[in-house]
């Protein structure tokens, strides 16, 4: 059984529609997360640990997810603070 760290440390085709793909990939290198971006290839993306999933999620939900789901997920996240 692999552990739960050789199991995220490994590189990832992430499917992204093509017109975001590069938009994506900029913003994973502003993070420092390690990515590449291959003309007419699929994203790469290592994924070294949870933080970097999550990262990773937060930059494709902002380019996919409609205004009023990111909307409503800033509304929930004031409630929850405050």
């Amino acid at each position: 059984m692999k552990s739960f760290s050789s199991e995220i440390e490994s590189n990832h085709l992430i499917e992204v529609n093509w017109a975001d793909r590069w938009q994506v990939y900029q913003r994973l290198k502003e993070l420092d997360i390690p990515c590449s971006c291959i003309p007419n290839q699929p994203l790469k993306v290592e994924i070294g640990s949870p933080t970097t999933a999550v990262q990773l999620w937060s930059v494709i939900r902002r380019l996919t997810a409609s205004r009023q789901d990111q909307i409503w997920t800033l509304e929930c996240c004031w409630k929850n603070r405050y």
